[in-house]
């Protein structure tokens, strides 16, 4: 695959990491990091195309199964490919499949695109994901590997301590706020090699801890309006992606003037 920076289309495969939860517009649709970067590469590239095959919820399996085969026959000059945390969070988990999953993915998607872009996706600190922790780690070292055989970039933002402070999450705890899209978007940016507008891994400014009635009073906020509803669909073998479609499935034109892709 090349590293030249020009860039004139961009396919988005994913789940609700890249579908763009919680950067919630005021329309009710959600914009997310693919989205501003696919406006950032369209305001330099004059005939930009941009699509977003990425929906909420869906399992690593379902992902190369719905999206790998035509994000690649899309033929676009980079594709950003996450998937799998969906599936190391489940109690239940086999690593294998996994591993062969990530494999067929990269395996397809390289050869059919000139930058393949792959992600350790952030974490913060919790019960949810240091259960998992491991796994998302075997994940990660996995597609290391990948990326090294075929030749794909990695951006790496799990551990980076500025996307582990809570105020970059959403009240979910899973996804990331606008600020924090934003963030993600500045790394592939710079990944990609294009020149940096800002820097990512910034800390914010600090601020005093909240006292600990206020902190147990959101545990419980989180629980009943999150955790719950999260366990429930895990148990039932539902998922918030069902019967959604892709938020932009064909790889049109978009131009930056024009509002949000």
């Amino acid at each position: 695959m090349e590293t030249n920076p020009d860039c004139r289309s961009l396919v988005a495969v994913g789940d609700s990491f890249t579908e763009g939860m919680s950067d919630l517009l005021p329309d009710g649709s959600y914009r997310g990091w693919a989205d501003l970067l696919a406006a950032r590469l369209a305001a330099r590239s004059p005939g930009f195309r941009y699509a977003n095959l990425a929906v909420r919820g869906k399992l690593l399996g379902q992902i190369v199964e719905e999206q790998v085969g035509p994000a690649a026959a899309m033929r676009a000059d980079v594709v950003t490919f996450v998937g799998g945390l969906n599936d190391v969070l489940r109690p239940r988990i086999d690593m294998g499949r996994v591993h062969a999953l990530l494999e067929e993915a990269v395996e397809t998607l390289a050869p059919s695109c000139r930058r393949l872009v792959l992600m350790h996706s952030p974490g913060r600190y919790g019960p949810l994901l240091d259960a998992g922790r491991p796994r998302m780690e075997e994940l990660y070292a996995h597609l290391d590997a990948l990326a090294a055989r075929h030749g794909a970039l990695v951006v790496n933002l799990y551990g980076t301590p500025v996307l582990g402070d809570p105020r970059l999450w959403d009240a979910d705890r899973l996804h990331l706020t606008s600020e924090g899209h934003r963030r993600v978007a500045e790394a592939v940016w710079q990944v990609l090699g294009l020149p940096a507008e800002d820097d990512w891994q910034a800390p914010l400014p600090a601020e005093d801890p909240a006292r600990w009635g206020a902190r147990r009073a959101a545990d419980l906020r989180f629980a009943r309006r999150h955790l719950a509803p999260w366990i429930g669909r895990r148990l039932t073998g539902r998922s918030s992606g069902d019967g959604r479609p892709a938020k932009r499935p064909e790889l049109l034109p978009y131009d930056p003037g024009s509002g949000t892709p």
